[in-house]
């Protein structure tokens, strides 16, 4: 039986006896060798598999915590702004919890598959007319009047959760890694991992990465304009590196093909620095945020179509020597 994030790391976190833990399961997700990928790029790469939280994103982490405190404060809804992944942990969570969720995402920019799941989950599901800076304004300004508790990255609970990926890798390794890489969107996991790694009184390299044009990349988990947490991580110690959608792209696809791993096209976006500059001969571990069912859209779009052949042995056999 999986112990609850909040119980293994207790002592770790902002909670206390009184708190309802809200769990589904999260966290002691699998830190994978790359072997492939690792001979290919001249360093020992590790993958934080975090497409094994419940809702099949690392947001779950953070959110046990969040909605528990929300839930000892007497709250009876969340609301977060999202582009997916944060709305349908949101929703997983305060189903959970027999709370209400209300969501809010840009018009027409989140995954077929994360809008999916928050509708299955209950939320209340709004689409804003504008972006996720606008959504997120809007969020805040009615968590303000009091009858929703945020739950986005700006609830200092959604980082304590999140740091513990740090205490996971650490302890599965036995000692720190050399490099730590993570995918930059709002900035809160960059956030949370230096968090963790100052917690620990440990340091490594800590490189966030963002896209080219965060605006409109194809990577929708991180097409956030205007980082929440844009102030903090400047003044951290952290590297910020920033790659292309050619380049995310082809770094999802090599996950895929070589390792067997099927991320959403943000989760690459670190590979895809790996790629342009390895560090060789360190040990890295980057950070695989969510599941590339999430977004199975993106995937239509770039594979090849499957063929269609006669039920014949020899056709079968022609069509897969691809003749």
């Amino acid at each position: 039986m999986t112990v609850p994030l909040i119980e293994r790391f207790r002592d770790r976190l902002p909670v206390g006896a009184e708190t309802p833990i809200v769990s589904l399961g999260e966290g002691s997700t699998p830190l994978l060798p790359a072997p492939r990928l690792s001979e290919r790029l001249g360093v020992e790469l590790w993958l934080k598999w975090e497409p094994a939280n419940p809702s099949g994103s690392y947001k779950d982490r953070g959110m046990t915590v969040a909605v528990s405190k929300a839930l000892e404060r007497g709250a009876s809804a969340v609301i977060c702004a999202s582009t997916g992944n944060t709305a349908a942990s949101a929703a997983a969570y305060a189903a959970r919890a027999g709370i209400r969720a209300l969501v809010l995402q840009p018009e027409g920019a989140v995954a077929s598959g994360k809008l999916a799941q928050s509708l299955m989950h209950g939320a209340r599901v709004l689409e804003v007319r504008g972006s996720f800076d606008d959504a997120l304004a809007a969020a805040r300004a009615l968590a303000e009047r009091g009858t929703h508790a945020l739950v986005n990255s700006l609830n200092p609970h959604r980082l304590e959760g999140q740091k513990t990926a740090v205490f996971e890798i650490v302890d599965e390794l036995g000692a720190v890694p050399d490099v730590f890489v993570v995918p930059y969107g709002g900035g809160g996991n960059t956030v949370s991992y230096a968090k963790g790694l100052s917690e620990l009184a440990e340091r490594a390299r800590l490189v966030s990465v963002q896209a080219a044009d965060r605006r409109r990349t194809v990577a929708s988990a991180i097409r956030i304009a205007e980082p929440a947490h844009r102030e903090v991580v400047a003044s951290l110690d952290v590297e910020i590196s920033t790659v292309t959608d050619a380049q995310i792209l082809e770094a999802w696809a090599q996950l895929a093909k070589l390792e067997g791993l099927f991320c959403e096209p943000s989760s690459a976006a670190g590979l895809a620095a790996l790629t342009l500059d390895p560090p060789r001969g360190a040990r890295v571990v980057a950070t695989i945020t969510g599941h590339g069912l999430k977004d199975p859209d993106a995937a239509a779009r770039v594979a090849p179509e499957p063929l269609v052949v006669d039920p014949d042995p020899d056709a079968i056999a022609a069509a897969a020597a691809g003749a």
